[in-house]
């Protein structure tokens, strides 16, 4: 039996710099990359939300399941599966789409 420790293979210097170099490229990029997204958020996030009217008048009955919005218009899901379409300016009801 021999315990004699197997050779092991030469390490190029140069090729450990230059993957010590692309590992630091590679980082620096990460953490930019996240910044900017962070910043994204942030700017975004911070711009004014869309005008949501102070009152809302639903049918006799319903209640809101889900909200959603467009341009001039805002929908409300309700629990009898009907879908009421508001106009954002004047709050008036423009269309009633029952969901069978």
């Amino acid at each position: 039996m021999d315990n004699s420790p197997e050779p092991q293979p030469e390490v190029d210097p140069a090729m450990v710099r230059y993957l010590r170099l692309l590992v630091t490229i590679l980082t620096g990029t990460m953490i930019a990359g996240v910044l900017v997204v962070i910043f994204l958020l942030v700017t975004r996030f911070t711009e004014h939300p869309p005008a949501l009217p102070e009152t809302l008048t639903l049918p006799d009955g319903a209640k809101v399941q889900a909200f959603t919005q467009g341009g001039d218009w805002f929908a409300v899901v309700t629990d009898d599966d009907r879908i009421l379409i508001y106009d954002r300016v004047t709050g008036q009801l423009r269309q009633s789409v029952q969901v069978e």
